[in-house]
């Protein structure tokens, strides 16, 4: 981290928007823009120039993307932190910017004294995330992890929803009825279920079955 104000790029395809972030930050005299810039190419270029401490980067912009962006200014230039400020608070973006190295994860309606605190934030190497970027990374953690079900078991599996019985299911598979027992044992697991009709009702939740079928049988 440099002496003196920390030294921040912002990278947004916006005008308006980066105009409005020049201007939350303007009263801050601990923080200096030292370059503004339209797509990631040209932040690639105002970053490897000044060497600051922060870059603000959009998810969406021209040319390079903020996901692209990120990666090489991680890559190239590892004393610049990397904070997202976008609109955007879907899994599949926070998830593509964290792995892309991004220190932090803001959303633009953010007040200017929180995002003051997390440039200084980042530029510590503290990690930043806005409460509902949070909220939804811990939401995620909390989901069981789904194991895959190998072929044979979705076989089992389609032979249960059939309303076949385990001798039954052996005979079609040709497989003895105590490995029928043990697929549905280990499917049971995956599933997170007890008995055989709930089984089915989770796999048709998660679009496990190959083709519609009934949950009658025993």
């Amino acid at each position: 981290m440099t002496e003196g104000p920390l030294r921040v790029v912002i990278a947004d395809d916006h005008t308006v928007m980066r105009a409005g972030v020049v201007a939350l930050l303007a009263s801050d005299t601990g923080i200096e823009i030292v370059g503004e810039a339209g797509d990631g190419s040209a932040a690639l270029t105002l970053v490897e120039r000044h060497g600051p401490d922060v870059a603000l980067v959009d998810l969406r912009m021209p040319v390079l993307d903020g996901v692209a962006t990120t990666t090489e200014i991680v890559t190239r230039f590892p004393h610049t932190r990397v904070l997202i400020l976008t609109t955007y608070d879907t899994d599949a973006e926070i998830e593509r910017a964290v792995e892309a190295g991004a220190i932090g994860y803001l959303l633009k309606d953010t007040t200017r004294e929180q995002l003051a605190d997390a440039i200084r934030a980042a530029a510590r190497g503290e990690t930043v995330l806005a409460p509902r970027v949070a909220e939804r990374l811990v939401a995620r953690m909390r989901q069981p992890v789904q194991i895959p079900l190998t072929a044979r078991e979705e076989d089992v599996l389609d032979a249960v929803a059939d309303g076949l019985t385990n001798a039954e299911i052996g005979r079609r598979l040709v497989i003895s009825e105590a490995t029928v027992k043990t697929h549905l044992l280990r499917l049971f697991a995956k599933l997170d279920v007890n008995d055989r009709t709930r089984a089915v009702v989770v796999a048709m939740e998660r679009g496990l079955l190959r083709r519609p079928s009934g949950t009658e049988g025993a």
